[in-house]
């Protein structure tokens, strides 16, 4: 009996971890970030392409994200990785997860 009781602890235990990990679906889009004054904060604008219905016309739709960034480190220029997370303050719904590019000025 001890040994099920094992058992059935280390599947709750296994249950509880794959919970932590698993949030659903949250979206993940690259952009580039054009203001970083604030404090642990950055505005990251996506740039995405969609087909014009009737024309056939590549259009460029952007949209600019305000984003978390605990340490300060992204500057403006930077390509980042940004990624869906709770509502942090009245506007910041986004947290920066990496780096993608780092912007070199020639």
């Amino acid at each position: 009996m001890s040994q099920e009781a094992s058992n059935a602890s280390a599947a709750l235990e296994g249950a509880t971890q794959v919970s932590h990990k698993a949030h659903g679906f949250r979206r993940k889009m690259i952009g580039r970030v054009i203001k970083g004054k604030m404090n642990k904060t950055v505005v990251v604008e996506c740039v995405t392409a969609h087909r014009d219905p009737l024309y056939g016309k590549y259009i460029r739709r952007r949209t600019r994200y305000q984003a978390h960034d605990e340490t300060n480190q992204y500057k403006v220029g930077d390509e980042v990785e940004i990624e869906e997370h709770r509502p942090i303050s009245r506007h910041k719904r986004f947290v920066v997860v990496r780096l993608v590019k780092k912007f070199v000025e020639e």
